[in-house]
């Protein structure tokens, strides 16, 4: 499997009379990956998924931008954003490991200056793609600015007791719902959600650790977009088939 070493578990629990997920019991790093999603670029997604996988009709829009003759192009470096896009800049976050090491790009903010600046504090522009021409003297802006982050303050701190990386903290365990809803669990919340499910029979329960590598990150994104039913479709599709 793809990018093994990356592989997440994830321990659900089944309702065996339905076949259905009622939940998850998560753990920081599957809670951030689920997270990492809303940072995937558009362009990314659809490359990720490919155009036929693809709701609606922005697949088509990507590969109709990846066969554009280079006649009507202003810039192929503008056009490699967009179909090669890198992940959302973020200061904090761990690589989402869905993304191809050709997409996966340092996401750390980065500024260019023109190259012609220190002779002349009239070309004091700043843009974030390298190249772009300078508005005053037409030279192209390709002196690399080197980005620094506001001074840390006490929630960083508390922050960096999980490595600073992420979203979430890293000192609870977390419930992730069938449509990926993600809620804190303790035991009072667990019993909660059965309750709200009405589960009467606790031997009608299962539990099922999974694993998530890059093809069942794959299988999320594409459910999360498609379905409220997300953990069920992914991990009991077949078994959901056998017993149809």
């Amino acid at each position: 499997m793809a990018n093994a070493g990356n592989e997440l578990t994830l321990k659900l629990l089944i309702d065996k009379k339905t076949n259905k997920v009622l939940f998850g019991e998560a753990s920081k790093d599957v809670v951030d990956f689920i997270f990492s999603l809303l940072a995937l670029p558009l362009g990314a997604v659809t490359k990720l998924l490919t155009k036929d996988a693809m709701v609606g009709s922005i697949g088509e829009v990507y590969h109709s931008l990846g066969k554009l003759n280079e006649t009507y192009i202003l810039s192929k470096e503008k056009i490699s954003s967009l179909v090669n896009p890198a992940l959302a800049s973020t200061s904090n976050t761990k690589p989402n490991f869905l993304l191809p090491q050709s997409i996966q790009q340092d996401t750390k903010d980065k500024f260019y200056l023109c190259s012609n600046y220190q002779s002349n504090y009239c070309c004091a522009y700043v843009s974030e793609m390298k190249g772009t021409r300078c508005p005053y003297c037409g030279n192209g802006l390709n002196m690399e600015v080197q980005f620094v982050d506001a001074k840390s303050d006490a929630s960083s701190v508390v922050a960096a007791c999980s490595d600073g990386k992420g979203y979430v903290k890293g000192v609870v365990t977390y419930s992730v719902m069938d449509d990926l809803t993600v809620v804190p669990m303790s035991t009072i919340s667990s019993i909660t959600l059965l309750n709200k499910f009405q589960i009467k029979d606790l031997g009608s329960l299962e539990e099922k650790t999974v694993s998530i590598g890059f093809e069942e990150g794959l299988k999320l994104l594409k459910a999360s977009l498609e379905t409220k039913t997300v953990l069920t479709d992914v991990f009991l599709k077949k078994n959901r088939g056998t017993n149809a």
